[in-house]
């Protein structure tokens, strides 16, 4: 009898080890990037690699061989793709003489979508389990931290006091039973309205086509097209594309119309693009590209595309990334986001704490000056 009851938390260096049927029935809702096909995509098509900072280190609890918990976790030799800052953490512990990296991440790689982290079923005891499985990780391979990002509020009650936490901004747009943009748009304040309306004309003055397709819709080479777009953006900048055309085309052939694109045509050519991703209830923007500079293209691809699309399909969200205080004249609000932070050593515990209080202040007062800023006629 005893037996039954005892509990194993094993590691898993590829999500490939567990069961497909056994991790998504840990789920509890449909949000993609949870999915066991969404992190395997990530880990089969070269997105996850110990030389750009990834090693998958999957938590799955076991009781007699059954799944019955797990947690999407990575061995993170850097901190780039996560969307929480730490860099001046790792600096002040390396400058004090220890070593930062690796550490342990909860999270869902290059995707700064809240979500649930700690997958338990029908069972919210076992979330606790979690939480301390990956502290005696930490505490057995000697790592510096453990880190838990874009957390739901159910996930928050299970880490304990020695864990940090940390809030953020992001711009969310809550569908309030619209009928259509046109009575999104009667929502908002008049000089808002105004631009929104004088934007989307200059974008239709173009020539542009501009339409939604489901990722289903599109063939190979229109795919190869958008991946080509997306990595010329990072190129642009400076930065590594870390997403591979292999996944790009592994989201067409197994995630179809969950995957939806706001497109701009000229002739044949696709010359921007917006990926997005679906659930039952929520949009999720993630990737933008274009080859061409047309005033107000990203506003019109990137966020009038998607919530025109999530009015017609009766979706209550539209979350379309990270950061972007701009949003927020275009219809989407503040929200907080959290993560929380379990440095082994307790002394740096203390001081990051200290600075995190600070911090935390500074980030109430941001989020209360946003609302005063609301772009609606009166707040929905």
């Amino acid at each position: 009898m005893g037996d039954e009851k005892v509990i194993e938390a094993r590691f898993h260096e590829s999500i490939d080890d567990i069961a497909v049927t056994a991790w998504d029935a840990l789920r509890p809702d449909d949000n993609p990037f949870l999915s066991h096909a969404f992190l395997a995509g990530l880990e089969r098509t070269g997105c996850i690699r110990p030389e750009w900072g990834w090693q998958a280190h999957h938590l799955g609890l076991y009781r007699k061989g059954v799944l019955i918990a797990a947690a999407p976790l990575y061995l993170k030799g850097n901190s780039h793709g996560e969307f929480v800052f730490d860099w001046s953490w790792a600096s002040a512990w390396e400058q004090a003489g220890g070593e930062y990296y690796p550490k342990l991440l909860n999270a869902v790689p290059y995707s700064p979508v809240t979500g649930p982290r700690l997958l338990v079923g029908n069972d919210p005891a076992l979330r606790e389990l979690l939480v301390e499985a990956m502290q005696q990780q930490a505490q057995r391979l000697q790592l510096s931290s453990v880190h838990a990002n874009f957390l739901v509020e159910e996930d928050l009650a299970a880490f304990g006091a020695d864990w940090m936490a940390r809030n953020d901004v992001q711009f969310h747009w809550h569908n309030h039973g619209y009928a259509d943009f046109d009575a999104f748009l009667a929502a908002l304040n008049h000089k808002k309205r105004k631009n929104i309306r004088h934007e989307r004309k200059h974008v239709a003055q173009r020539g542009l086509r501009i339409a939604m397709a489901g990722g289903a819709e599109l063939g190979m080479r229109e795919w190869r097209r958008v991946h080509a777009l997306y990595a010329s953006t990072f190129d642009a900048k400076g930065n590594h594309a870390a997403l591979t055309e292999a996944f790009f085309q592994y989201l067409r052939k197994e995630f179809g119309n969950i995957v939806q694109l706001a497109l701009a045509w000229h002739d044949e050519e696709i010359v921007a693009m917006a990926l997005m991703l679906r659930s039952a209830t929520t949009l999720y923007g993630r990737y933008w590209g274009a080859s061409v500079d047309v005033p107000d293209l990203h506003f019109e691809l990137c966020y009038y595309q998607g919530i025109e699309y999530a009015i017609a399909q009766g979706l209550q969200r539209f979350e379309p990334g990270a950061q972007g205080e701009h949003k927020l004249a275009r219809g989407f609000l503040p929200v907080r986001t959290h993560s929380r932070h379990y440095l082994v050593h307790e002394g740096f515990r203390s001081a990051v704490r200290r600075a995190l209080a600070h911090e935390c202040q500074s980030m109430d007062a941001y989020a209360e000056e946003l609302l005063d800023h609301s772009p609606y006629a009166t707040r929905p």
